[in-house]
């Protein structure tokens, strides 16, 4: 057997000398310097200090040779890869660095913006002042009753003692609903002119005495301005019970005003017209803002009562013998009484709203500020 080659010289192992080692700590460093990310310090690092880098394979030589070369093969190995180990280490900081002041930037929270990306809308003031005007007629006892928008016109007209020829009925202010077989004339349908028909199908399908009230939306064929829609909402109220008369009329509006508008406020009825009432009357109440000042001598000009010290809130009457015949009631024995005004109205009264068609543009800016957000 033959002795160990004592004069093997280690530099003659390619992967082990000098220049090559000096050459992958060189390749190494400079791929981690070129890093510009964590992701491609990574694929550095696996790269030259991987399973298979140059420095690893020449780690791997060491064994290869004689004890007396191993130790100066091994410092020139651990040296490199502790330069190159400690490369890694101090350009991962500074990129963890750069990403973390990076973040801080760009994902940055102003805590004090609105939490919600969507901004808050709000309940149309028109279904607050519907709910509001039907929440004060509840407390009083009615009933809220509710019916179909497009009526036939013995609902609509006819029990309601609206004559054949009243001008009503002309299509200039009666929406009418198309006829079945397409053919030109009227239909017999229209869409409801008042919500006064489903006080008619109150009287046929409930039993007496009857309070109700009946709010919802109608249809006139109107041009379109501050003060006219082509569509809008009513609220109505009937009673009918023995004994009614023209003073219990005027006790349940002065209790609505006073429900609506805050309590002192006088009330005033004038004779006017109504073919299902008789008598009928005009209802104003005293100007909720000036309380009647403005139309006194001296007084400063009101925008709400145009200086006449008064409001116009509603048409009124005893229930018209005539609608009670039509609904099977007996005239002799019960008597009513009924009255009706505009949602939209009493919600520009109470609030100033000075264009009607605020109330159907759509725009949350002229809700949002009547709250109940949702």
């Amino acid at each position: 057997m033959s002795a160990p080659n004592k004069n093997y010289d280690p530099v003659e192992v390619t992967a082990l000398s000098a220049e090559e080692v000096d050459k992958a700590v060189a390749d190494a460093l400079a791929a981690i310097a070129a890093a510009t990310d964590l992701d491609e310090l990574k694929a550095a690092r696996l790269a030259h200090i991987g399973g298979k880098a140059p420095i690893t394979l020449a780690g791997a030589e060491i064994k290869a040779l004689p004890p007396s070369a191993r130790a100066d093969a091994g410092k020139r190995v651990g040296k490199a890869k502790g330069q190159v180990n400690k490369a890694l280490t101090d350009r991962q900081e500074e990129l963890e660095r750069e990403r973390d002041e990076r973040v801080l930037v760009t994902e940055t929270v102003d805590v004090t913006l609105p939490f919600d990306q969507f901004p808050p809308g709000a309940r149309h003031p028109v279904a607050l002042t519907m709910e509001r005007l039907a929440d004060v007629f509840t407390g009083m006892g009615y009933e809220v009753v509710d019916g179909p928008e497009v009526e036939a016109e013995w609902y609509n007209f006819d029990a309601l003692n609206v004559p054949p020829d009243h001008p009503a009925r002309e299509m200039q202010d009666t929406l009418f609903a198309a006829r079945a077989d397409g053919k030109p004339g009227k239909s017999g349908t229209v869409l409801r002119t008042q919500t006064s028909p489903l006080q008619i199908r109150s009287l046929l399908s409930r039993s007496l005495p009857l309070y109700v009230v009946s709010p919802g939306r109608v249809y006139r064929n109107e041009a379109t301005d501050a003060t006219h829609l082509a569509a809008f909402h009513q609220i109505e109220g009937l009673a009918v019970d023995e004994g009614l008369t023209m003073a219990d009329l005027r006790g349940a509006i002065q209790a609505f005003v006073d429900a609506m508008f805050g309590g002192g406020l006088k009330t005033r009825l004038r004779p006017d017209y109504f073919p299902f009432t008789e008598p009928s009357g005009e209802v104003a109440m005293e100007c909720h803002l000036c309380r009647g000042a403005s139309a006194q001598p001296g007084g400063s000009p009101c925008r709400v009562c145009k200086s006449t010290g008064w409001i116009e809130i509603a048409g009124c009457g005893m229930v018209n013998p005539r609608v009670l015949v039509a609904c099977g009631v007996d005239p002799d024995r019960y008597s009513g009484f009924a009255f009706g005004l505009g949602i939209e109205r009493a919600l520009m009264l109470a609030h100033g709203v000075s264009d009607i068609r605020d109330t159907v543009e759509g725009d949350v800016r002229f809700s949002r500020p009547f709250g109940m957000e949702i």
